[in-house]
C-alpha cells in the first residue's frame, strides 16, 4: 500500500491512465446536459449550450468541454456492430458537432456506458449479458475518428462474470476501457462513474472504499456517489438544495484520492437553475471549489440566473478550484449547522471556507491558530466581495442562511502550516479527547466542532490533543498521553501514525490500524462511549477509514 506522512498531501495514481499525454492535471470544466434535459436532448440544444457558454465569457474562464449524455444514439448497432447516431436528434452527425465546438475553442465530450447497455437502454461498450465480446476497442476507436476529447462511462446493466464479484468486474471493464481509449492514441480524458454503483450512504462500505482505491488508475475523474437531483420542467421550482448537500456530504471525507489527473466528482454545478436560491448557488460553486471538484455545468446556460452567472464566472472561485497543487480541502471543524473547510495552495496560501447549513444567519469567529495557522498574520481576501483584511487573531463574519463564506489567506512570515482540525471516523463521527470517562480516554462522538475534537497532525507523524499524543495503551485500547521529547524526538514509540491511501492510521510499533467503534447499543446508562482500539488491519473495512485535517 502507498504510505504518506501525516504532514504531506495524499500520493495519488499516475494521470497517464488512458493516454502517454498527462490529463486533466486541473478539474475538467465545461457542461454536460443531463441534469437539466435528460434523453430530451438534440443537436439544437447542445448547439445553443455551447453558443451561450462563449456568449456569458464562461468559455473564457474555463468551462470548454461540452458532452453529450445519454439517448444520443439508436437502439442498435448496425450490421458492422458500430454505434448508429440518432439522426432524427443530431441531423449533421457527430463528427459535424465535433467540428462545430473544436471550431469555437471547445472540447467535444461523449456518453457511453461500460455495461451492455447505457441507462436509458441504449448499447452499451460491455460485454453482453451472458457473456461475449465487448465493444470497448470499437466505441474507442470510433470516438477517435469523431476527434472526441472526453468521455463519460457510466456503469448501469453490467455483466458480472461467474466467479468475479461485482467490484471485480467493474475494474476488469474499467481497465479495458482505459486501455481501448489509451490505444486510439488520441488524448481523451475519461470519467469514470464505477465508484457511483458501490455507494453505501454517506461514508460508504467496502467495495466502495476498494473502487476508490483503484478507478484513479483508470481515469482521471469519478462520480463517487449519487446523482445530482435533476430539473423537472412540470415542478420548477422544486428544492434541490439537499441533493446538493447530499453529494457534497460524500465527497467531503475523500480529500485523500484527490490531486492533479485524479479528481473526486460530487457530480454536476446546478448554480443558477432552477431548485437554488441564490445564496445556495454561491454555496454550491464555493464548496465544489474548495473540494477541487470538476466545474461541470448541466443546465440551460442561457438560462441562469445574473447571480448564479456571476458565482459560476468568479475568477477568484475558479482560480481556487484550478489550483495547481490540486490537494482537495477537507472539513476540519463541523457542527449540526456548520462546516469549515481549509484547502492547502500552491503559493502557499491557504483557502478557508464555512458553509451555513441552517436557515438562519450564523455570526462566526474562526481562529487562526484552528486552521493551521497559530501566531500567525494574514491578509484575508474575502472571495465573494474581493475585499481584503490584515488577520492577526480570527476570521469573523455574518454567514446567511444556506451561504458559504471563502477566504483566500496570504501568510506574513509564519510557520509552515499545521494540519489542525477534527480526526473523522466511520458514520461520520470524531474522534474526542476530552468527553470521555476515564482519564486518556478518546472516543467516537458525533462531530461539535469543540476543542476536545481539534487534533494537530505533527511533523513528526504524531498526532496531539491540547499538547498529548495519541498513544497506543494497554489491551488494544488508544489514549491520550505524554508526548516524549519534543518535536522531531527520537523517542515516540507507540505514539507515531502512519496515514495509508485507503484511509487507515497504522501505529508504528505494533503495524495495527486505529479502529472506530461500532456506537453503544443500548447507550451506555452513564452516557459514555466506546473507546477508539487498535486491530489488525482488514480489507477496506469502514471502521478504520479516517479523514484527516490539512
Amino acid at each position: 500500500m502507498l504510505a504518506v506522512t501525516l504532514s504531506a498531501g495524499p500520493s495519488t495514481a499516475e494521470p497517464t491512465a488512458t493516454s502517454d499525454v498527462p490529463l486533466a492535471l486541473t478539474p475538467p470544466m465545461g457542461w454536460n446536459n443531463w441534469a437539466h434535459y435528460m434523453c430530451d436532448i438534440d443537436e439544437r440544444k447542445v448547439v445553443a449550450n455551447a453558443d451561450a457558454l462563449v456568449s456569458t465569457g464562461l468559455a473564457a474562464k474555463g468551462y470548454d468541454t461540452v458532452t453529450v449524455d445519454d439517448c444520443w444514439m439508436e437502439k442498435q448497432r448496425d450490421t458492422a456492430g458500430n454505434l448508429v447516431v440518432d439522426t432524427a436528434k443530431f441531423p449533421h452527425g457527430m463528427a459535424w458537432l465535433g467540428q462545430y465546438l473544436h471550431a469555437r475553442g471547445l472540447k467535444f465530450g461523449i456518453y457511453q456506458d461500460a455495461g451492455h447497455l447505457t441507462c436509458e437502454r441504449y448499447p452499451g461498450s460491455g460485454t453482453p449479458d451472458g457473456g461475449g465480446q465487448d465493444n470497448f476497442a470499437r466505441d474507442a476507436r470510433l470516438f477517435a475518428s469523431w476527434k472526441v476529447d472526453y468521455v463519460k462511462m457510466d456503469g448501469c446493466n453490467m455483466w458480472v462474470p461467474p466467479g468475479l464479484t461485482k467490484e471485480q468486474a467493474y475494474r476488469q471493464a474499467y481497465e479495458a476501457v482505459a486501455r481501448a481509449l489509451r490505444d486510439t492514441g488520441r488524448p481523451m480524458v475519461l470519467s469514470a462513474s464505477a465508484p457511483a454503483y458501490f455507494q453505501q450512504g454517506e461514508w460508504g462500505g467496502p467495495d466502495w472504499h476498494r473502487v476508490l482505491g483503484w478507478v484513479g488508475n483508470t481515469g482521471q475523474l469519478w462520480r463517487e456517489g449519487k446523482d445530482i437531483k435533476v430539473y423537472k420542467p412540470s415542478a420548477p421550482a422544486t428544492s434541490r438544495w439537499s441533493s446538493v448537500l447530499g453529494n457534497y456530504g460524500y465527497n467531503r471525507w475523500l480529500t485523500r484520492y484527490s490531486g492533479p489527473g485524479n479528481w473526486n466528482d460530487p457530480d454536476f454545478l446546478i448554480a443558477g437553475a432552477p431548485g437554488l436560491t441564490d445564496a445556495e448557488s454561491r454555496s454550491q460553486v464555493a464548496l465544489w471549489a474548495m473540494m477541487a471538484a470538476p466545474f461541470i455545468l448541466s443546465s440551460d446556460v442561457g438560462g441562469l440566473t445574473p447571480a448564479g452567472l456571476a458565482a459560476l464566472g468568479n475568477t477568484d472561485l475558479i482560480a481556487l478550484d484550478q489550483d495547481p497543487m490540486g490537494r482537495q480541502g477537507a472539513v476540519v471543524s463541523a457542527g449540526q449547522a456548520f462546516d469549515v473547510l481549509v484547502r492547502p495552495l500552491a503559493n502557499g496560501d491557504r483557502a478557508v471556507a464555512v458553509l451555513n447549513r441552517s436557515a438562519a444567519a450564523l455570526d462566526v469567529s474562526v481562529p487562526l491558530a484552528d486552521v493551521g495557522l497559530p501566531s500567525c498574520t494574514v491578509t484575508a481576501k474575502d472571495l465573494w466581495t474581493g475585499r481584503s483584511t490584515e488577520v492577526s487573531e480570527a476570521l469573523t463574519g455574518r454567514v446567511g442562511a444556506h451561504e458559504t463564506a471563502v477566504w483566500r489567506l496570504t501568510p506574513h512570515g509564519c510557520a509552515e502550516p499545521v494540519p489542525t482540525g477534527q480526526l473523522t471516523g466511520d458514520g461520520a463521527r470524531c474522534a474526542d479527547g476530552q468527553n470521555t470517562t476515564g482519564v486518556g480516554a478518546v472516543v467516537l462522538l458525533p462531530c461539535t466542532g469543540g476543542s476536545d475534537q481539534r487534533w494537530v497532525l505533527e511533523p513528526d507523524r504524531t498526532l496531539r490533543l491540547d499538547g498529548e499524543c495519541l498513544s497506543a495503551g494497554e489491551d488494544g485500547a488508544v489514549e491520550l498521553a505524554a508526548c516524549v521529547g519534543g518535536d522531531g524526538d527520537g523517542g515516540q514509540e507507540g505514539r507515531r501514525w502512519t496515514a495509508l491511501r485507503n484511509g487507515t492510521l497504522v501505529e508504528d510499533v505494533s503495524g495495527l490500524c486505529l479502529e472506530a467503534p461500532a456506537p453503544a447499543t443500548p447507550p451506555a446508562a452513564d452516557g459514555s462511549a466506546p473507546r477508539l482500539r487498535l486491530a489488525r488491519c482488514g480489507d477496506h473495512q469502514v471502521n478504520q477509514a479516517w479523514a484527516l485535517p490539512v
